[in-house]
């Protein structure tokens, strides 16, 4: 079950022609309330694309109607044209739900410096307004793929009886400032928007922004939740937060095995160190080594490329005192050989890292994927 999950929510996903015959490609969902709460976050990309800058206007206010997405099309870097055509898009929707366009929220994904086909865009407005249903997410998650092989849908129902669902498309370019991603999540629970705010900066920060597949940031990233309130059930906020970033935490999961070409998904865990941002920063180097991607590639447990990629960081930590550990094999303890790398068996698709920083009490874990040959073919032959 996805976005539709939650009680007062309708879906839809259809094939307009955006991006091509015979495959969904916008997607529809609607808030029937009573509640029209919700909360946003968006890429940190300084270039940001038309729907990202319009979206930031409509969640001002913190109420959200409905949300229109499109895959096949970025509508980025292109000009007053391109905006115009989020803006009618929005004014589109409004006029069909008789809502006001500036409580719809817009977002897109695909090619950057392509024009959206405004006139397919609308009719699939039109088509999908035709076909809004409380059984719709699945068909909505279907609709905003891009070079994602399967849609991404989770769900979660609290022991009091709220609901909260959600769908996501992200393959490639998965690095913070949340991924390439586009994420809408939905709960019947009785939450206020700032709840939302911080319940979802919260989740986010721990789950999403954690996720550092191949270092690109892009320019289209929207991870949105809106609550209509229609289970009447007011959650404890902690509670609330809790469930939450557990949704997140598995939606970012199906976004890492889903990474473009990948073959090993790899969790790399930073502990011991002086600070949280330390653990991060360390964690998140590891993961965009190139030289320690294609090593786990290859199979091979090079540990020094891990402790090669630790000292370019600016952590705090003593060089020759540092422990890295892969798929439970301690292969080096103190800046010295410990067990044996032979001993280490990268066959399985999960792998895990852990380097012990021995500077502090704080840890975190980034989440990325092996450098394959497939992840270069995809994005060399992406525009063709």
């Amino acid at each position: 079950m996805s976005v539709t999950a939650a009680k007062g929510f309708t879906a839809a996903g259809v094939n307009a022609g955006v991006k091509i015959a015979d495959v969904r490609d916008v997607a529809l969902v609607v808030n029937q309330g009573p509640l029209k709460n919700a909360a946003a976050v968006f890429t940190t990309n300084r270039c940001q694309a038309n729907p990202v800058i319009w979206s930031r206007q409509v969640i001002a206010d913190g109420q959200v109607e409905a949300v229109i997405l499109n895959s096949g099309c970025a509508n980025c870097y292109t000009g007053p044209q391109g905006f115009q055509a989020t803006h009618a898009t929005a004014e589109r929707v409004g006029e069909q739900l008789g809502v006001s366009a500036g409580d719809v929220f817009v977002c897109s994904t695909g090619m950057i410096g392509t024009q959206l086909k405004l006139d397919k865009m609308l009719a699939g407005v039109d088509a999908a307004v035709a076909e809004l249903s409380n059984h719709g997410g699945p068909n909505a998650a279907e609709a905003i793929i891009t070079t994602d092989k399967v849609s991404k849908m989770a769900y979660r129902v609290s022991p009091s009886g709220y609901t909260i669902g959600g769908m996501a498309k992200g393959a490639g370019m998965l690095a913070p400032g949340l991924a390439t991603m586009l994420v809408v999540i939905t709960t019947d629970a009785v939450v206020s928007s700032e709840e939302l705010d911080a319940a979802l900066r919260g989740a986010t920060r721990t789950t999403f922004d954690r996720l550092d597949s191949d270092g690109c940031m892009s320019t289209n990233d929207t991870v949105l939740v809106m609550a209509s309130g229609a289970s009447q059930i007011t959650p404890e906020a902690n509670e609330f937060a809790d469930l939450l970033a557990e949704l997140c935490h598995e939606l970012a999961m199906k976004l890492l095995a889903d990474a473009e070409g990948s073959a090993h998904d790899i969790a790399i865990e930073v502990s011991n160190a002086a600070s949280e941002a330390d653990a991060v920063e360390v964690g998140r180097t590891i993961a965009r080594n190139n030289l320690f991607k294609a090593a786990i590639y290859g199979q091979d447990p090079n540990w020094g490329r891990v402790l090669a990629a630790v000292g370019t960081t600016k952590a705090e930590f003593d060089p020759y005192d540092i422990d890295v550990e892969i798929n439970g094999i301690m292969v080096s303890r103190k800046g010295q050989p410990d067990q044996s790398r032979k001993l280490i068996d990268l066959a399985p698709r999960a792998v895990s890292v852990k380097v012990s920083l021995n500077a502090g009490s704080h840890s975190a874990t980034i989440y990325t994927n092996d450098l394959t040959h497939e992840y270069v073919s995809e994005n060399s032959e992406y525009p063709s």
